[in-house]
């Protein structure tokens, strides 16, 4: 057995006893500097452990969110009716989606930006629209032609006023007018104005009365508007309400539909039935008609992470446009690439801010109003090259992503067109990313450098206090008169 003789050998803290040691004042006052230096320097050193340090590298872009790429936006079109504003996606791989619906969300909107209604379903005004066999008979003109004058009168004498808005010019219009005078005819041999008076079918060529078609937002060409005298209510913003007619353009189906809205009005009081009702197929063509000409465009898309092109603009398939008249002047709400970072994790992850959050959405707020400065046929577009910026932690010896986004430079011009003008966002990534390693102190290095603080100050001051204290020793020898 070993004896605790044997074991105090080994004591690397031999100790002095108490009656051998010396106070002084001086090393009192060392002990006390010393004290206050070890603090200082543990909590510089602890305030250094807890700081992450990083390192920015520029990669290949070698992403785990697949090849696909989330484009989100919200953007404001004053002078775009809903009825036609469309959101078509192309890229250089050949990819071209026209009219995006299912994930895009369109409402109507005044010149100041303000929604008038609630959300704008263009499915029935994007279908394929029977216009019949092209009739060559000349039909004597059997609706009415009207003026921005004698407009409102006709709208509160008749329970039904329906209106073919159009031009000459246009094709489509051409293409309606022998159907829509032919079922003019009709109805007014049927439901004639003089002793009926319940229904009339007029024609607004939108090339002499440009300001009564400006006045019920008409954008493309034909247009068939239903006033409903009665119903026309006004609202906050003046103008009346409407329906469009997005059904078929042949005689048979336009008869059909005046026919079933004339039903359920009397012909002496010119009242509606109580229990009046249209058959779904009509009803599913007759849609509120907008009541300001302007179009919110909100939602996302995803597209190929290759150069491409985010374009909106008026498209039908059964409506001709006059390029000069649109104004594709537009205000960006918002637009980003990728996933929506939450603004909780970066209030949480506040180290992360001097590094993301200043250019992912660079476009937001931003507004490009043509006045009519720049002239007619105007197309808006928008360059924007987009690089990932990653931010990975290392911990237990293992990479972790914290967050990832797309940030992007925009520069903005505008062009003349000979074609329909339009709003384009043309997109390009970048084959790298920008790759920031946090890299985080090891615990057994914060307490190696403790140690080291604690001894060394330690230490440096035992030596200090050691040649202090000889040398008011020696001086002292000296006043004495003593030899060393």
């Amino acid at each position: 057995m070993v004896s605790p003789t044997k074991i105090k050998s080994v004591d690397f803290y031999r100790k002095i006893p108490r009656d051998l040691t010396e106070a002084s004042l001086s090393g009192a006052g060392l002990s006390i500097v010393a004290a206050l230096f070890m603090m200082l320097l543990f909590g510089m050193e602890l305030s250094s452990y807890l700081e992450v340090t990083t390192t920015t590298a520029v990669v290949v872009d070698k992403s785990s969110d697949g090849d696909f790429l989330r484009i989100d936006f919200n953007i404001s079109f004053p002078a775009l009716s809903c009825e036609f504003a469309s959101l078509d996606v192309s890229d250089v791989l050949g990819t071209n989606r026209l009219n995006i619906t299912k994930t895009v969300r369109k409402f109507p909107i005044d010149t100041h930006l303000k929604a008038t209604g609630g959300e704008f379903h263009s499915g029935l005004a994007s279908h394929h629209i029977n216009h019949g066999e092209e009739i060559k008979q000349e039909f004597p003109d059997g609706a009415i032609p009207l003026t921005n004058g004698g407009f409102d009168l006709l709208s509160h004498h008749f329970p039904l006023l329906i209106v073919n808005f159009n031009a000459p010019w246009c094709y489509w219009s051409n293409r309606l007018k022998p159907s829509w005078e032919k079922a003019a005819t009709i109805i007014k041999q049927r439901y004639d104005p003089d002793t009926d008076g319940r229904v009339l079918l007029g024609s607004v060529d939108c090339t002499e009365e440009p300001a009564l078609c400006r006045r019920n937002h008409i954008q493309g060409y034909p247009s068939i508007r239903i006033f409903r005298k009665g119903s026309d209510l006004r609202e906050d913003h003046g103008h009346h309400e409407h329906e469009s007619y997005y059904g078929d353009r042949d005689t048979e189906s336009i008869v059909k539909m005046v026919d079933e809205l004339v039903a359920p009005i009397h012909p002496e009081t010119h009242k509606l039935a109580l229990d009046w009702g249209i058959s779904n197929d009509t009803a599913k063509r007759l849609i509120k008609a907008p009541v300001t000409g302007g179009c919110r465009v909100e939602g996302y898309v995803r597209v190929k992470k290759v150069p491409g092109n985010l374009v909106i603009s008026a498209h039908s398939g059964a409506h001709s446009f006059d390029s000069s008249q649109m104004n594709m002047s537009h205000v960006v709400t918002h637009l980003s690439f990728g996933r929506m970072i939450d603004p909780r994790l970066l209030t949480d992850m506040k180290r992360l801010l001097p590094y993301l959050g200043h250019s992912h959405d660079r476009l937001d707020e931003k507004s490009f109003i043509n006045q009519h400065e720049f002239g007619a046929n105007v197309t808006i577009e928008h360059y924007l090259q987009i690089v990932k910026t990653e931010v990975i932690t290392r911990r237990y010896g293992q990479e972790h992503s914290l967050i990832e986004e797309y940030e992007y430079t925009a520069h903005s011009s505008i062009a003349q067109t000979y074609y329909l003008p339009v709003a384009k966002f043309h997109f390009e990534l970048s084959p790298m990313q920008i790759l920031i390693t946090e890299n985080p102190k090891s615990f057994s290095h914060f307490i190696t450098n403790l140690c080291a603080i604690i001894g060394g100050v330690f230490t440096v001051a035992g030596i200090i206090d050691s040649v202090l204290h000889n040398t008011i020793r020696l001086v002292k020898k000296v006043e004495l008169g003593k030899n060393i």
